[in-house]
């Protein structure tokens, strides 16, 4: 955490406010916590049936102090039952989309949710560029901490008591309209502070990274369009990917790994004086590959990843390609002013069909574990299930693929030295520059 900055404070009717360290008003504004909640009707599928209806539900809006935050998510993931969806949002550093929002197309063991929570808490609650939560259908129930830390909560009615005993907990209220900072002009920045001369504090990026395999998440997008925000089709842009390319290090001495008296580190009896050594399984190693590309989808633009990482990987000896850092791929969070935006609807849950998916900030999964969109092949949904349930034993993996603008793309590759192949042509996808990151 970056210790420069300040917590700022706001008075309201009932005392003072705290802000999240890292979104704060910059105009000044009354805070009131507390909560509203409201009762939403079960609406049933949209017209193509490509959504499944959620039940009739209520839906709380609560603004919670910053510092007492993670008590309160803590109390509320307890009433989630055993296995969820977990979500992500990221304002990451795509130049065509503001938000990349994550999702688990798979149950995931609630004690995973509340162990990612635990190790990554300063940066899941005080970061104004991470929103986090999690949802199930049986029974229903939707938690998200959106990046303004305000807390959605959507239950059925049988609960609804119950989630408001738990507010009650925390001398929260009902209230007309909860004010947080959403609703003044306020201003996003990052909190963790990663130095060059720091490598073991962990980047925004590398978090990211490891609560996707903690919590099996997937980048929920249309992976076979390339669109921006407002819909817009962008053709063949320029991308910036990032794959965790896994080596073996096949030159550690025998039982290293281990400690002594081990089961995996002898082989016979412990007790004999000289017990047979073996060495354990070779423990795996990363190395990062940067892989500068033109395509026209983000299936496109991680199959050249891949292949491309791949090939380099094959050039580079394992001993050569382990690597005990991370890298920080991408440039470093800024503070983003902004006016009160309104808060995002999640998607509704249901069985993919072909066609674009709708999306969200806090977007929820297909059921049957399919991702979002069809790839218009009978079983392609499957395959790519398969692939995620994999994911921890890839020999590759994209933590990372943004487009980027014509003008920072040619600005990356003059790093590389690569002065020419800057100009994109539509319907032509190939790998422009591929380098390991240190």
């Amino acid at each position: 955490m970056d210790p420069s900055l300040e917590r700022v404070k706001a008075e309201g009717k009932a005392g003072a406010v705290a802000f999240p360290l890292g979104v704060y008003p910059i105009e000044p504004m009354e805070p009131r916590a507390g909560y509203s909640v409201r009762f939403e009707q079960a609406d049933g599928d949209d017209d193509e049936g490509e959504w499944e209806e959620w039940p009739d539900r209520y839906v709380f809006e609560i603004v919670c102090p910053a510092p007492r935050l993670p008590a309160l998510w803590r109390t509320l993931a307890s009433l989630l039952p055993p296995r969820v969806y977990p979500i992500l949002d990221v304002m990451g550093h795509d130049a065509y989309r503001e938000i990349d929002p994550y999702i688990a197309y798979d149950l995931v063991g609630l004690e995973h949710l509340i162990d990612g929570t635990r190790r990554y808490g300063p940066f899941l609650f005080e970061d104004g560029l991470v929103g986090f939560g999690a949802m199930c259908d049986e029974p229903f129930a939707y938690i998200f901490i959106d990046e303004h830390k305000i807390i959605t909560v959507r239950c059925e009615p049988e609960d609804k008591e119950t989630f408001e005993q738990a507010l009650a907990a925390f001398d929260l209220e009902a209230v007309p309209e909860p004010l947080g900072v959403d609703a003044a002009a306020h201003e996003h920045r990052g909190v963790l502070l990663t130095p060059e001369d720091r490598p073991d504090l962990l980047s925004a990026e590398e978090i990211v990274e490891r609560l996707r395999d903690l919590w099996a998440l997937t980048l929920n997008i249309d992976t076979e369009t390339n669109t921006d925000d407002d819909g817009r089709d962008l053709g063949t842009t320029a991308w910036r990917c990032v794959v965790r390319v896994r080596t073996e290090e096949d030159d550690l001495p025998p039982g290293a790994g281990e400690p002594p008296g081990s089961p995996d580190a002898a082989d016979g009896d412990p007790d004999d004086d000289d017990p047979s050594p073996v060495a354990p399984e070779p423990p795996a190693s990363y190395r990062y590959a940067e892989v500068l590309l033109h395509a026209s989808s983000l299936r496109e633009a991680e199959d050249l990843a891949y292949e491309a990482a791949s090939d380099l990987a094959s050039r580079t000896p394992p001993n050569q390609a382990a690597s005990p850092n991370h890298p920080s791929p991408g440039p470093s969070s800024t503070s983003q002013p902004t006016a009160a935006p309104s808060k995002p609807t999640p998607a509704k849950p249901g069985p993919a069909k072909a066609g674009p998916t709708k999306q969200g900030p806090a977007s929820a999964p297909r059921q049957g574990g399919s991702p979002p969109g069809a790839f218009g092949e009978p079983g392609a949904a499957d395959e790519f299930e398969d692939d995620l349930l994999g994911l921890l034993e890839d020999e590759a993996f994209v933590v990372q693929a943004d487009r980027m603008t014509p003008e920072a793309f040619s600005e990356l590759l003059a790093t590389g030295g690569e002065r020419g192949a800057r100009r994109i042509r539509q319907g032509v996808a190939r790998v422009v520059l591929t380098r390991w990151l240190n």
